[in-house]
């Protein structure tokens, strides 16, 4: 920068600080007169002038010194302030774009463009920039008053249009979803409201074994599963064995949370050795209860001819479970995406629920139903009655007749390994 020009700006925030805002404009138009291509010149009048309310002028002023200095991103800035005084939308959007281009992350140019394409009734880009101020503004841990507001506006306008855009989709894709089997039309409500932010897609999260590559879905077709209504008729005999094992002062019912002591506070404590949570097994990690079968021989029959999974010290697993009124299971997720879980709904009060992943479901007596439980799930009891259900894994229906065979084959062997490092 020239001496003098140095000089002249110097004494012009001099001379403004010192509330001579006259006499600082004569400096800056002096400076300007000298040195008609210096940006820092230019950008000084252009600042004061619009100050003085001279919008025109002072965008003039910005355009000269960002020909000059092309990658200034305050010169660029200053011409959109300039310009939104003046009227000027055009010269605003170009250099707001201009200035994202310097910088993609500024959320000051990504609010004002937003404000731009929302003053001129650009619906399309307005929803497109304030959800990107919505997702820069997440970046921000505490945010000023001011900036709070900009994105409490920002994400209003998002919510309000997007849910404008549901409405619409829902109109149209209505009569299609008629057209479509039962699956394809859970898939596409869920691929829909994932893509508006009306539900989250869950993945599997398998603390055991993992095998990859297979559908994660929430609740399985019905058409996997034939032998489902077979269990669904004796849904009367199996509901009055479990009945009687609650009324023989609750036999073999215990917490179906028990920690170990000293296990670490987790989701689990509020529940550890509490009867709001309680269940009686048939099968667990794969032996048969030999004496509670022959008290329920009816559920024991229909358990039978139901294809579960034969795993030693695994499965299969099968048990009434009750949750008292009041009662939350919390939200978690199982061991190994090899199983489905049934649900045999036996008795079941209003006021309760059951959520897998993204879609919430009523239990209904006698209408059973099948998910992946290494998709996050909970469920409650918010009515006045003990809710039972009959609950029991089979095998993932998406795993081939050999690939269960290889389940086995891994799992034994493990269990040989890990014998021989014990011994």
């Amino acid at each position: 920068m020239p001496p003098d020009l140095s000089a002249l700006l110097q004494a012009a925030a001099e001379a403004r600080g010192a509330g001579r805002r006259d006499e600082a404009r004569a400096l800056l138009e002096q400076a300007v007169a000298r040195h008609p291509d210096q940006p820092a010149g230019l950008n000084g009048l252009g600042l004061a002038l619009l100050g003085a309310g001279e919008a025109e002028r002072a965008a003039a002023l910005f355009r000269r010194a960002v020909a000059v200095d092309p990658t200034a991103l305050p010169l660029r800035m200053n011409l959109a302030t300039a310009a939104r005084a003046a009227g000027q939308s055009e010269t605003e959007r170009e250099a707001l774009r201009a200035a994202l281009a310097l910088d993609q992350c500024n959320l000051t140019a990504l609010t004002r463009l937003a404000e731009l394409h929302e003053r001129l009734g650009e619906e399309a880009a307005a929803v497109e920039r304030w959800s990107a101020v919505v997702a820069a503004g997440r970046l921000i841990d505490q945010p000023s008053p001011a900036l709070a507001a900009v994105l409490d506006h920002a994400a209003r306008f998002v919510a309000e249009r997007t849910r404008q855009l549901g409405e619409t989709l829902d109109i149209i894709l209505s009569d299609r979803f008629g057209d479509l089997a039962a699956g394809e039309t859970r898939r596409m409500a869920a691929a829909v409201d994932a893509m508006l932010g009306r539900r989250r897609i869950y993945a599997n999260q398998c603390t055991g074994l993992h095998v990859p590559f297979l559908p994660a879905d929430e609740y399985f077709e019905r058409r996997h599963f034939p032998w489902l209504a077979a269990v669904e008729a004796q849904t009367d005999a199996i509901r009055a064995e479990a009945l009687a094992l609650l009324d023989d002062d609750g036999a073999g019912f215990r917490p179906y949370v028990e920690l170990l002591p000293g296990t670490p506070e987790n989701l689990w404590t509020p529940l550890d050795g509490s009867s709001d949570w309680s269940a009686v097994h048939l099968f667990r990690h794969g032996v048969r209860d030999n004496a509670l079968c022959a008290r329920c021989p009816l559920t024991a029959a229909t358990l039978a001819a139901v294809p579960q999974p034969d795993l030693p010290a695994r499965s299969p697993t099968a048990f009434f479970s009750v949750l008292r009124p009041g009662a939350r299971i919390p939200p978690h997720g199982g061991v190994t995406n090899i199983r489905a879980t049934v649900h045999l709904p036996l008795v079941v009060p209003p006021g309760c629920g059951f959520r897998v992943g993204g879609e919430t479901r009523a239990w209904e007596e006698g209408r059973a139903f099948v998910f992946d439980d290494t998709i996050e799930h909970e469920a409650w009891n918010e009515g006045d009655a003990l809710r039972i259900l009959l609950i029991f894994d089979v095998w993932n229906p998406h795993l081939t007749a050999a690939e269960r065979c290889m389940v086995a084959d891994v799992f034994a062997a493990s269990d040989r390994h890990r014998d021989g490092l014990a011994s």
